[in-house]
């Protein structure tokens, strides 16, 4: 547990970056501090390893008053990662990954093969092991970048914006990684992000932070986005919030209707004769979606479907034939992001088993409201 008690940070120019913050991290979980420019949410976290010294306060780690060990060996024992990686440009990406458990006396061969490990773990080819960081992407450095906080298996992992310099699906991908290591590892780990979404996404706990550093709320993403605590929360959190509170909604109550599907190569009088609705997904040999054709499209075709002949489908919905199901917002994305008005839900292994349509989601959703499964 990480404790923040009445801790301010005030410079020497007079500037209050954090303003008397009371704080309580849980054990195992992903908080999120997050805020516009200039609320303190960086030198916060920067104080929890003393990068930053805390001006006024305490701050307590598993209970013990951080200050009363020294800055580096400290450091140490918390994993740290930024923008940009921050990798030695001049060590491969093994050694990158090795230097804090050398640092702590483990031998290099030892090292190394945790090292080799901890890439694997973070989705990384071992091929990339002897390159430098240089030789490769911004997303695959910044998976060096965690697995070399992991190195020395730190129970409190630090992450100062660690995606934001990505291009977005780079993003998303490692924001989900982030997840996966998460479930396995259950570190205590306090993330900082700009990024409304990037935060509901991630925290288990959202700590949304002013100008000045001053705590405005903390809470669930779920809590954040049903009942933000004042107007400035209302307003960062974004006017779109109830769609993003879907997104902690089960779709189980939404109904999944079949939906007709062609493959490419099939004859265009036998694609007519299934659409529905003007429209019939195109799936490949293993039933994985690659779009939609159309009547219109149809009607232009002498002999078959092809793949130029496809219409982009739009994002999918992922449904656990298991009897679990994905959320509403995944439910209703997927409808309406779909050239026919159909969302395509998809099995764990990608394949297409029917359909979903905006008005089944508010319908799912309305007899949530009245199960009282839906915050108010």
């Amino acid at each position: 547990m990480i404790e923040f008690q009445a801790v301010t940070k005030r410079y020497d120019d007079g500037t209050v970056a954090v303003d008397h913050l009371d704080l309580t991290i849980d054990d195992g979980r992903i908080t999120v501090l997050v805020g516009p420019s200039g609320c303190g949410k960086t030198t916060s976290l920067r104080m929890i390893n003393r990068m930053v010294e805390a001006t006024s306060g305490t701050i307590l780690v598993d209970g013990e008053d951080i200050r009363s060990q020294p800055a580096a060996a400290l450091r140490r024992g918390i994993g740290y990662v930024i923008q940009n990686a921050g990798l030695f440009p001049h060590r491969t990406v093994l050694d990158n990954v090795a230097t804090v458990p050398m640092l702590l006396g483990t031998k290099k061969a030892v090292a190394r093969k945790r090292a080799e490990e901890l890439l694997a773990t973070v989705g990384l080819p071992p091929e990339l092991a002897r390159r430098y960081p240089s030789q490769l992407s911004g997303g695959q450095q910044q998976r060096v970048g965690v697995a070399r906080a992991l190195a020395a298996d730190p129970p409190v992992l630090l992450m100062d914006e660690p995606f934001s310099a990505v291009d977005p699906i780079v993003r998303d991908d490692l924001q989900d990684e982030l997840l996966r290591l998460q479930s396995e590892l259950g570190k205590t780990i306090v993330f900082v992000t700009h990024d409304i979404d990037e935060a509901i996404k991630l925290g288990d706990r959202v700590a949304v932070l002013r100008v000045g550093g001053k705590l405005a709320q903390y809470a669930s993403p779920a809590e954040l986005l049903a009942n933000p605590v004042d107007d400035f929360v209302a307003s960062f959190v974004g006017r779109d919030r109830g769609y993003r509170a879907l997104g902690f909604l089960s779709a189980h109550g939404v109904e999944v209707n079949p939906v007709p599907t062609v493959a490419v190569g099939t004859p265009v009088a036998d694609a007519r004769e299934r659409l529905e609705g003007g429209w019939a997904a195109v799936v490949d040999d293993a039933g994985r979606p690659l779009g939609w054709v159309s009547e219109v499209v149809l009607s232009t075709l002498d002999k078959a479907v092809t793949a130029t002949d496809v219409v982009s489908g739009g994002s999918l919905y992922p449904v656990d034939t298991g009897g679990r199901a994905g959320s509403l917002r995944a439910a209703l994305d997927a409808a309406l992001s779909s050239p026919a008005a159909l969302g395509v839900a998809v099995d764990g292994d990608g394949a297409v088993v029917g359909a979903v349509t905006a008005e089944s989601v508010l319908k799912a959703l309305a007899d949530a409201r009245r199960a009282g499964e839906v915050p108010s």
